[in-house]
């Protein structure tokens, strides 16, 4: 009988801390939202000055607070979750715990307090609050898309990479080591300004034959601004005749993300 009380409670508690169709869950989220706006806000209220003189200890004060709240609602976050430790390691899992240990890391590293901004990545929970499904959806389909192209970018960075080690040790061979070319380091760094159209302007050729390579780098940077970008959208067009989702969240691991059809779990293969 015990036992049958501790799963009924648990699945009470889950249902107003992970979901949101109810008016609890709802009510329960929208109070979380609130908290976490008010604590970023505090942060950055708090690095100003002259509030920071004034205000320094209530501030302080507001952030324990806040702190020892968002380290209870993690604790039952774990608690109603049949496996913890995967709900921890999920994404979510971990923002949620990066948005308290800044307080805690404060006790003897001084600083540290201002990664609490850290919260703000919570406010993300707002699309499931509201019922903006169609945004995660989105969400989901756009990282997917990017860690498809992981590889092929890293790959084309590689090459970026060399091209600019490359050129800028021409320049210092160019420029003779005068006019910022001061070291081959120095000459990367001007060739990652320029190739990238940045162009700060602390650095610029001299020589006739310096002005010369630096056109070709400008003209090389034009030509690939866009390669990431197709590489990304390939893979977005790819995906977008796979993309089944669903906002339906495990009760084991605490994690979202699975086909529209699904009736387990991927992460954990409990039952939806």
């Amino acid at each position: 009988m015990a036992a049958s009380n501790i799963k009924h409670w648990r699945d009470q508690l889950h249902e107003i801390i992970f979901e949101s169709r109810t008016r609890a869950g709802r009510a329960f989220d929208i109070i979380l939202l609130v908290m976490i706006f008010t604590s970023v806000l505090v942060v950055m209220l708090d690095s100003v000055a002259s509030l920071h003189a004034r205000y320094g200890q209530f501030f302080y004060t507001l952030e324990w607070i806040f702190t020892i709240l968002f380290t209870a609602e993690y604790l039952l976050r774990l608690a109603t979750v049949a496996r913890p430790g995967l709900y921890a390691s999920s994404p979510l899992g971990l923002i949620d715990l990066l948005s308290i240990l800044p307080t805690y890391l404060s006790l003897v590293a001084s600083g540290t307090q201002a990664l609490m901004v850290l919260r703000a990545l919570r406010l993300l929970r707002i699309f499931r609050i509201f019922n903006m499904h169609q945004f995660l959806g989105e969400a989901r389909f756009l990282r997917h898309a990017i860690e498809a192209s992981i590889k092929k970018i890293a790959i084309f960075m590689l090459a970026v990479f060399t091209i600019v080690i490359i050129l800028g040790s021409v320049m210092y061979l160019v420029e003779h080591g005068q006019n910022g070319f001061n070291s081959i380091p120095d000459s990367i760094y001007w060739a990652i300004v320029t190739i990238t159209t940045v162009g700060y302007g602390d650095i610029s050729p001299v020589t006739p034959l310096g002005k010369f390579v630096a056109g070709i780098i400008m003209l090389i940077g034009y030509g690939i601004i866009a390669v990431p970008t197709g590489i990304v959208t390939s893979e977005m067009t790819r995906s977008v005749r796979q993309r089944k989702d669903s906002l339906q969240v495990c009760k084991s691991c605490g994690r979202e993300g699975h086909d529209q059809d699904a009736r387990f779990c991927k992460y954990c293969g409990h039952e939806l």
